[in-house]
């Protein structure tokens, strides 16, 4: 039975935020991102709600084969790639898109080429943010082998954007313009090169297909704004109660290590949600929470099962009243601010104790 600490998700959300992709890259294709289960929402769920999305991108096998099992049946890409031959064969198994980013991966592709269906090989170039991909000077020799085992496709070609999420430095253009010279050596190419960033600050870069991550889930890519302040909509409202409410003394302190002392007499409410539901123990003091129509601070530590608020100027609080520590209210972008992380890092480490509740038609 749950403590009463959820995460509501909003379909509708994602579909608008799906919308805004295809506003902003009107003829692009769309791989939508739905690793890290959903970026923390749900894969499956998610995927259900962005069923217009012309495919699904992840980061495992074993999330494709989630997605599978849920008879999802839209087109999966694999962003790593396969770790070995036996994963190579299940992605052929799973009829999934799959990344090659080093010469073993293709190795593997050779040698079950008979077994390959419709699935497309692309080629990821290291354009410049040395993560993964093959170097420039590389790519023809890959061409050539692709080609050799899939005859009747056009070479894909995709790279990843290192700063796309700061339009102001100059690597991003040098990323695109060394991934377009590659291009036009190679008639037919589709390309895709756009995450979120290249979306919504990169129109250059949309190409064929874009891969929008955490702009689906109303949640901003970078530029220093927030989701809501970048028009997207937040599709999870994390929320916890009120457990228990008391008064304190000036001078008294509150939480682990007694870090945060009130300097008035001051009412403080405990939350039932803590670092094991996901939310940062290191979050400091005045982190912002909504609660009864307004912001109210954190103070004292973040434990493992609660966090506490100071709520002495609403006093109108009562035990049970339902805080909400980002969503509808409160943009996760701007907490994550506070304690110094990103709003990718809160959604993604929300727990499996925390009630996930998708509306049911």
């Amino acid at each position: 039975m749950s403590r009463g600490t959820c995460a509501y998700m909003d379909p509708s959300a994602l579909r608008y935020n799906l919308q805004r992709v295809r506003t902003l890259a009107p003829g692009a294709r769309i791989w939508a991102v739905v690793k890290a289960d959903g970026y923390g929402h749900g894969a499956v769920q998610a995927a259900q709600a962005l069923h217009q999305a012309d495919g699904f991108a992840v980061a495992t096998l074993a999330e494709a084969q989630t997605l599978r099992d849920a008879g999802i049946n839209a087109p999966i890409l694999l962003l790593e790639g396969t770790l070995g031959p036996l994963q190579a064969l299940d992605a052929v198994r799973l009829g999934c898109d799959t990344v090659v980013h080093q010469t073993e991966q293709l190795t593997y592709l050779e040698t079950m080429a008979d077994r390959l269906g419709q699935q497309r090989i692309w080629l990821k170039v290291d354009t410049g943010m040395h993560r993964l991909g093959v170097s420039p000077g590389q790519v023809p020799d890959f061409v050539k082998r692709i080609q050799a085992i899939r005859p009747l496709q056009p070479v894909n070609l995709m790279t990843h954007f290192a700063s796309a999420d700061e339009p102001e430095a100059p690597f991003t253009s040098t990323q695109i313009a060394r991934f377009n010279a590659l291009a036009r050596a190679l008639p037919g190419v589709h390309l895709c090169l756009a995450n979120s960033a290249g979306v919504m600050a990169w129109p250059e870069s949309h190409a064929d297909w874009v891969r929008p991550g955490i702009m689906l889930y109303g949640a901003s890519p970078g530029f220093g704004k927030t989701g809501l302040e970048l028009g997207l909509k937040p599709a999870m409202t994390l929320t916890a109660p009120v457990i228990a409410l008391r008064h304190i003394q000036a001078g008294e302190r509150v939480g682990y290590g007694a870090r945060w002392q009130a300097e008035r007499e001051s009412r403080i409410a405990t939350l039932a949600i803590g670092y094991g539901d996901g939310y940062p123990r290191h979050a400091p003091d005045n982190t912002p929470v909504w609660l009864s129509g307004q912001r109210v601070p954190l103070v004292g530590k973040v434990s493992m099962d609660m966090l506490t608020v100071d709520v002495t100027d609403v006093p109108q609080v009562q035990l049970g009243d339902s805080a909400e520590l980002w969503g509808e209210h409160l943009s996760v972008d701007e907490v994550a601010s506070h304690i110094g992380t990103i709003g990718y890092e809160l959604l993604t480490r929300v727990s499996p104790r925390v009630d996930k509740q998708w509306p049911t038609d």
